[in-house]
């Protein structure tokens, strides 16, 4: 059963005493309403009737404290046993805090009475245009041509794939869908993906030319090269290079350390490196520690099992990625879904997980919401400050994944935190990795030193999986020492600057052109919205025979209606590039129609700030 479908039948059920993310949990008796902390109960046909309960803290263990325990809140913690996974110290020195906040009632949980204090709102600088109808009818009848046209393949052609042969007694590999699928759907247009380069992907890249005969079935190389504008890449503040700084001191570091350590960070391959990348890397977040991982996707699927278990709840946003849900299916916790960057959807869902606790009647162990900084199909920025606040107000903990926005958001570059001006050590486990802005490899988690040790012992990632390679490693202290300005200069700031300057010219460019973008106007995740499968091909076709490389993405990676085009900004592009691209967007969404925004255009020229200008 899926952790939507157990919420399902649990909100069935009749309710249950109201437990705080494990942490306070229902005795007997207390007033509580929708509006000011009262919770209706109905029996049947019975009346509704209002009870008070009592609520009294309680170790994560599930072991209720004493009264005097509770009043004594100096008093210094039993033993280091105490902790549950790192999130909670069940000792009672943490008595009278909740995830770190100090808790300064009673025992008794008091809920205003008063109006309804209205969460704190940050300002709205994202877009989702509505589809246009007639274009959402084409996109839906273009897509079940395409499947007619497949099974009529299907039927008079003999696909060019191995068979499964001597599999009696066995499940298929494949289901049938995702068989025509691939075979006859995503073929057609499989020349857009898995492009090969051969060169450092910055401002450009040079593509290896291929060519296919059989219409997608296989492939051939030509022998020649194009060199396209980068629009693909993650390289958000341009470290993807092949000379300078960084390069030099990675090759050094080759040279005196080798490319890897051939043993996990528990045995033999930790290195003074990997201590100084972790030390650096919770001085550039404003935390008390991190830990580094040789993987980026590695660093959720193979850690968030060690964080939540079963009997925890996760809130998940419905966009998180797959590193994130692989992490949350192996973890055993249950899963439930809200709805992006929905905070009121968050809330109801804190607020019945409170209520109505486990499906067996016992209160969640631990309710942890999980979000991304930078959504990377989205171009979203998680609204931090309203989620912070609901995480206090419900003592949920908070677990932000920041690949996207580490080094590319913020006046710093330190990502969401930065950019909201929020106290990082608000949240309780900061996620990031290195391949984005530091044009690197590998990940880190970032928090209390409490939360890393225990991921130094529990960690499948840390002790199973061998450790960072010596020059990658290298590629991002440099890096993030250039960003901090520990190198003595301003490059990092500079790069920052341009990045943001890139971002906004870019998105204000693509709305004066007419056609729809997604997402945050600050987010250097620029998805252009074309709908129709016919229409991403040819999008991406067109764009490389004009000398620039960008990604589409449709389904199943995106919903059938939102089909897109999706660049990603650096701060290595020149406005000269970014003009040429721009010009020839234009020129294409008037051959294929791709102007669908209704919003109002902006008649003047859009300026391209220098870095002496404000706007």
């Amino acid at each position: 059963m899926s952790g939507s479908d157990e919420y399902r039948h649990a909100s069935r059920r009749r309710p249950l005493p109201v437990p705080l993310s494990g942490v306070f949990r229902a005795e007997s008796n207390v007033e509580s309403s929708s509006s000011n902390g009262k919770v209706w109960t109905k029996y049947g046909s019975m009346m509704a009737t209002r009870t008070t309960t009592r609520l009294h803290a309680v170790n994560t263990c599930g072991e209720e404290m004493s009264p005097s325990a509770e009043e004594k809140k100096t008093t210094p913690p039993s033993s280091p046993s105490s902790l549950r996974n790192c999130l909670t110290l069940c000792g009672a020195e943490e008595v009278g805090k909740i995830n770190g906040y100090t808790w300064t009632s009673n025992g008794h949980v008091h809920f205003s009475h008063t109006k309804k204090k209205k969460l704190q709102k940050s300002p709205s600088k994202e877009s989702f245009e509505k589809v246009p109808f007639i274009t959402a009818a084409l996109t839906h009848l273009g897509f079940y041509i395409l499947m007619f046209l497949g099974f009529i393949n299907q039927l008079f052609f003999v696909p060019k794939v191995a068979t499964e042969k001597n599999r009696q007694g066995y499940a298929p590999l494949y289901d049938n869908f995702e068989k025509f699928y691939l075979r006859y759907v995503y073929r057609r247009v499989r020349d857009c993906w898995n492009r090969p380069i051969c060169s450092v992907p910055g401002a450009t890249v040079t593509l290896k030319d291929r060519v296919t005969k059989d219409y997608g079935w296989t492939f051939q190389f030509t022998g020649t090269e194009t060199q396209c504008i980068n629009l693909g890449s993650y390289n958000y503040l341009g470290f993807a290079e092949a000379s300078g700084k960084c390069a030099e001191e990675s090759i050094e570091t080759l040279r005196k350390f080798g490319c890897a350590s051939c043993s996990t960070r528990l045995e033999l391959g930790t290195m003074p490196i990997h201590d100084e990348l972790e030390r650096l890397t919770a001085k550039f977040l404003g935390v008390e520690d991190a830990i580094v991982f040789g993987m980026g996707f590695a660093t959720n699927s193979l850690n968030l099992p060690s964080l939540v278990s079963k009997g925890c709840l996760v809130l998940s946003d419905e966009k998180n990625h797959a590193s994130l849900i692989l992490g949350l299916r192996l973890s055993g916790a249950v899963i439930q879904i809200f709805k992006h960057n929905n905070v009121k959807h968050l809330e109801e869902c804190l607020k019945k997980a409170i209520v109505f606790g486990q499906s067996t009647g016992e209160p969640w162990k631990k309710i942890v919401i999980i979000v991304e900084g930078v959504y990377s199909m989205e171009g979203s920025i998680v609204h931090l400050p309203e989620i912070i606040e609901l995480k206090k107000k419900y003592k949920a903990y908070l677990y932000m994944d920041e690949a996207h926005s580490t080094g590319a958001m913020g006046k710093h570059g330190r990502g969401v935190c930065d950019y909201y001006s929020v106290d990082p050590r608000e949240i309780d486990i900061l996620m990031g990795t290195f391949t984005k802005s530091f044009a690197s490899a590998g990940g880190y988690i970032a928090g209390t030193k409490a939360l890393i040790n225990h991921l130094r012992i529990y960690s499948h990632a840390h002790t199973y999986a061998a450790s960072m390679s010596p020059p990658v490693t290298q590629q991002i202290i440099t890096s993030m020492q250039i960003i901090m300005g520990e190198d003595g200069t301003d490059d990092g700031e500079k790069r920052i600057k341009q990045l943001a300057r890139n971002t906004r010219y870019f998105r204000r460019r693509l709305n004066q052109i007419g056609v729809i973008t997604y997402g945050n106007e600050d987010s250097p995740v620029v998805p252009m919205l074309v709908y129709l499968f016919s229409k991403i091909g040819a999008v991406i076709r067109t764009l490389t025979t004009r000398n620039i490389a960008t990604v589409g993405v449709g389904f199943p990676a995106t919903p059938l209606m939102q089909g897109r085009i999706r660049f990603c900004l650096s701060a290595a592009h020149t406005k000269e590039q970014l003009d040429y691209v721009l010009s020839h967007i234009e020129e294409i969404a008037d051959t294929l129609g791709l102007k669908y925004s209704r919003k109002p255009r902006v008649p003047t020229k859009i300026e391209y700030y220098s870095d002496n200008e404000t706007e």
